[in-house]
């Protein structure tokens, strides 16, 4: 008898709490995208505040620079050298065309082209900025670098490719531990390349600025264009 009343109410039952579920989704989506881009223009702005200090002082190292140049030469030696020229192999151009390849071809592989995407467009982006930004300001590097000598020490693109590679992973693959390999492998990155005294502690904090942005902001373009493809599409299809 009991049954009688409740089984044409279960479709509704289900419908409806498929519905709350989905507008529950879309709103923690919609509150992701939100902050990400409030974080892209933080990061944008204080790039920009940065890059007007360091133009203002005539390029020349900052305070923080000197004092942060001579704690990295105070705590030199032969095993710091070898771990920080680790992050300046794997992270300089070659290493990062690999694994940025690598990436892109796993998300391939795993059926994720919007993915794929986000990381190549990102990857290309920050590098299309920032390589011609650091040839343009010139500012150089301290004189007793390890590393390269060219004067293109503002921003640090080793440090700004590795933040945007890591900020893009946990965008995308909304993982904890990725979040925290991420933050290690950048905070390594900085210390190596102030270690080999390549750039100035202000280089690579402009680095992590312009990663965060580049990655940030380029996830929200991405994730806005997957939604109006997908909209697009079911209209189509209901047409």
């Amino acid at each position: 008898m009991g049954e009688g009343p409740q089984g044409p109410g279960r479709p509704t039952t289900d419908a409806a709490a498929a519905d709350a579920e989905q507008e529950e989704t879309i709103a923690e989506i919609d509150e992701r995208r939100t902050i990400a881009l409030v974080v892209g223009v933080a990061a944008t702005v204080a790039f920009v505040v940065l890059r007007t200090v360091v133009a203002l002082g005539d390029h020349q190292p900052l305070p923080m620079d000197v004092w942060w140049n001579g704690v990295m030469e105070s705590t030199a030696s032969d095993a710091g050298l070898f771990l920080a020229w680790i992050p300046a192999i794997v992270g300089g151009t070659v290493g990062m065309i690999v694994i940025g390849i690598l990436l892109v071809g796993l998300f391939l592989w795993r059926r994720r082209p919007w993915d794929a995407i986000t990381l190549a467009s990102a990857i290309v982006l920050v590098v299309a900025i920032g390589a011609p930004m650091a040839a343009v300001i010139a500012r150089l590097r301290p004189q007793d670098s390890l590393a390269e000598q060219v004067p293109t020490s503002f921003p640090s693109g080793h440090t700004a490719v590795a933040t945007t590679v890591a900020v893009t992973l946990g965008l995308l693959l909304r993982r904890w531990y990725v979040w925290a390999a991420g933050v290690i492998w950048v905070i390594y990155m900085m210390w190596c390349r102030t270690y080999l005294h390549a750039h100035w502690l202000s280089d690579v904090i402009a680095g992590l600025l312009e990663g965060i942005a580049v990655a940030t902001l380029v996830w929200v373009a991405v994730e806005a264009l997957r939604d109006r493809r997908a909209v697009r599409s079911t209209s189509t299809r209901e047409a």
